[in-house]
C-alpha cells in the first residue's frame, strides 16, 4: 500500500491553492468594480455635461437657437440636437455611433457600436405645448483594455511572490504545528519497542489541543506501564509463591512412587498433595483479584449499604468458636456507605480471619462500628500476639507475614494488602495500632452515604 503524501505536504498544497484561489477572486473582485466604478463614473460625467448644456438651448420663433456658450463637444461627450420629428438639427455623431438610435427621454443606456460601444443620454426640451428639441449626449464608453492590462500586470509581478510567500507560511506553521504529533509518534514508537515504558510527552509550550493529546497519550502510558507492572508483578509473586507447594508436591509424588507400600502411605501423599494443590488453587485466585483490582479491571457495583448491617452479619457467620475465640460485637445501627457489598464483605471478612488467625487462644475480637459527622468508622480488636512496630509498616505488602512461624497463619500473606486496595477504592484509610503480645485494633474509616450525611448534619444542627 502506498503511504501518499504526508499530511504536512497536503495541508501546505491545501493553503497553497488556497491562497492562489483568494488571489483569483481577488483578482476578480477588482476587474468588476473597477468596471462599475468606471461605468458610474461616465455615466455621471455624460449626465452633467448634457444637463449644463439643456439651459443653453433655447428657440424663437420655432427655430432652434443656440447659446454662445453650448459646447458640441466637451468632457470626450458629443451634444446632438434634433427636432420633434427626430431629425438631426445640429451636432455631429460620433465615429461608428448608430444613428438610428431611437430617442428616449432621461434614459442612460448602453448603445453597442465600434469597439467599446456608447454611453447615451437623451432630454426633451419643450417649447409650448406640441413644439420643442431632443438633446442627446453620446459619450464613447470608456477604453478598459489598459486599466485590465496594468492590473494584470500588477498580479503577474506580485502574485508568485504572494504564492511563494504563502506556501513557506503554510509549511512552516504546518511544521511547526505538527511537530508535538511526530515527538508524540516518536514517544509511542519508543515505548511499542520496550525501551522505556516510564517515557512521557512534555506538555509544556504547546496549544490547549496538543496538550490534551499529550495528556490522553500519557494516561494511555501511564495505564500501559500498570499493566506490564503488575503482570510482572503478578508473574514474580505467582513463580515465588508456587514455587514451594509445587516442591512439595513433586516430592510427594516422587515418595510415593519410591517408598509407598501401602495403601495408607499412599493416602497420606495424596492428601498432601490435594492440600498444597488447593493453596496454590488459593493462591491463583488471590493473584488474579489483586491484578483485576491493581489495573481497575474488576467493575465495582456501587449502590447504598447498610454496614450496621454487613458487619452483624458477617460477624454472626465468623463465630465459630474456633480456637475459643469469641466474637463480640458493639454495632451502631442504621449506619450506611456508598461501595460494592461483595467487596466490602470481602475486606471485613478477612480483618476477621486475620484477628481470629493471630489472636490468642480462648481470647476475644471486639468489633465496634460508629460514624461521624462524615464517616463510618470500624474496629477490629484482638488480644493476639501483636505486631512489632517495625513491622507495622509493611504488613500491607504481598505476601508479607509478621509472624510466618505461626502453626495458625496459614494465609498467604495477600489478606490485609487487598483489604487495603479495597478500602482505597472506596475512598477510605485502614490504619493499626498493635502492641506485641498485647493484641492488635485494625480502624477502618469509610464515608457515609450522601442521605446519611444529611441525616447526621441535620441531627448535630437539632443538638446543637
Amino acid at each position: 500500500m502506498k503511504n501518499g503524501l504526508s499530511l504536512k505536504l497536503k495541508l501546505t498544497l491545501w493553503f497553497t491553492g488556497f491562497m492562489a484561489l483568494l488571489a483569483a477572486l481577488c483578482l476578480g473582485l477588482i476587474l468588476i468594480v473597477s468596471s462599475s466604478v468606471n461605468r458610474n463614473e461616465a455615466f455621471q460625467i455624460l449626465s452633467l455635461t448634457v444637463r449644463n448644456n439643456i439651459p443653453k438651448v433655447s428657440s424663437e420663433n420655432g427655430y432652434l437657437s443656440l447659446d454662445p456658450d453650448f459646447e458640441f463637444y466637451t468632457n470626450e461627450v458629443y451634444m446632438l440636437i434634433y427636432n420633434r420629428n427626430h431629425a438631426l438639427l445640429s451636432g455631429q455623431t460620433p465615429p461608428s455611433f448608430p444613428v438610428d438610435t431611437p430617442l428616449e427621454n432621461g434614459v442612460t443606456r448602453f448603445v453597442p457600436g465600434g469597439n467599446d460601444g456608447f454611453y447615451v443620454l437623451d432630454f426633451w426640451i419643450p417649447f409650448g405645448w406640441e413644439d420643442g428639441f431632443w438633446i442627446r449626449g453620446v459619450l464613447q464608453s470608456p477604453d478598459g483594455s489598459q486599466m485590465i492590462n496594468s492590473i494584470f500586470t500588477i498580479f503577474s509581478i506580485v502574485l508568485p511572490f504572494f504564492i511563494l510567500a504563502a506556501a513557506l507560511g503554510g509549511y512552516l506553521i504546518t511544521r511547526k504545528a505538527l511537530a508535538p504529533i511526530s515527538d508524540i509518534a516518536d514517544t509511542a514508537e519508543s515505548i511499542s519497542e520496550g525501551k522505556d515504558l516510564s517515557l512521557r510527552i512534555e506538555k509544556t509550550g504547546r496549544s490547549r489541543e496538543i496538550k490534551r493529546l499529550a495528556l490522553a497519550f500519557n494516561h494511555m502510558f501511564e495505564r500501559l506501564e500498570q499493566s506490564f507492572e503488575a503482570e510482572k508483578q503478578f508473574t514474580s509473586d505467582a513463580s515465588h509463591e508456587l514455587r514451594t507447594p509445587t516442591t512439595v508436591i513433586l516430592a510427594q509424588c516422587s515418595y510415593a512412587g519410591k517408598h509407598a507400600e501401602t495403601v495408607q502411605e499412599y493416602q497420606e501423599s495424596i492428601e498432601v498433595i490435594e492440600r498444597q494443590a488447593r493453596k496454590m488453587s488459593l493462591l491463583t485466585d488471590r493473584l488474579l483479584d489483586m491484578t483485576r483490582l491493581d489495573l481497575g479491571t474488576q467493575p465495582l457495583h456501587m449502590e447504598q449499604v447498610n454496614l450496621s448491617e454487613m458487619v452483624s452479619v458477617l460477624c454472626e457467620e465468623q463465630d465459630t468458636g474456633n480456637r475459643g475465640i469469641s466474637i463480640a460485637p458493639l454495632i451502631e445501627d442504621g449506619i450506611y456507605t456508598e461501595g460494592d457489598p461483595f467487596l466490602l464483605s470481602r475486606a471485613i471478612s478477612n480483618l476477621l480471619d486475620n484477628a481470629r488467625k493471630y489472636g490468642k487462644e480462648q481470647g476475644y475480637i471486639k468489633v465496634r462500628l460508629s460514624r461521624t459527622s462524615a464517616s463510618a468508622v470500624l474496629e477490629v480488636e484482638d488480644n493476639g500476639i501483636g505486631i512489632r512496630q517495625e513491622d507495622l509498616s509493611k504488613i500491607w505488602q504481598r505476601f508479607y507475614q509478621a509472624n510466618p512461624s505461626r502453626d495458625s497463619g496459614s494465609g498467604l500473606g495477600l489478606g490485609l494488602s487487598m483489604v487495603r486496595q479495597i478500602i482505597v477504592l472506596h475512598k477510605g484509610d485502614i490504619t493499626v495500632q498493635s502492641t506485641p503480645g498485647t493484641g492488635s485494633i485494625f480502624t477502618v474509616i469509610l464515608p457515609l452515604a450522601d442521605s446519611e450525611k444529611s441525616s447526621t448534619l441535620k441531627n448535630i444542627s437539632i443538638l446543637s
